[in-house]
């Protein structure tokens, strides 16, 4: 009995969960859009395998007009030209998330 424990202590804390995504999941069950962390840990959903397949979020910082600036790194450095050529895809995406106009500018990181 003691070693089921142990294997369900070990495999919870291999794992370590943020707030964010705790929260994120259970607000997304009630389909509220709230957060840049929500954003992030849901990246390749929102964009869908074209580009979330391909990309990671690297950064966002808000500006001071209230506007995000979000920074993407490709998996792989091929996949940079690729990616710029669909920024006003991944701009209309994260904007149909937030639900009004979020983005100010998309910049890619290699």
């Amino acid at each position: 009995m003691s070693n089921q424990v142990n294997k369900k202590m070990i495999e919870r804390t291999a794992r370590p969960h943020t707030l964010a995504g705790a929260v994120g999941g259970l607000l997304r069950i009630f389909g509220a859009r709230v957060s840049d962390a929500d954003l992030a840990a849901r990246w390749a959903e929102i964009m869908g395998p074209d580009i979330g397949g391909v990309s990671t979020l690297a950064a966002i910082k808000k500006t001071p007009n209230g506007k995000f600036n979000i920074a993407v790194r490709p998996m792989n450095p091929a996949f940079a030209l690729q990616l710029s050529y669909q920024s006003a895809e991944i701009t209309k995406r994260v904007n149909k998330y937030f639900g009004y106009d979020a983005v100010n500018k998309v910049t890619f990181r290699k």
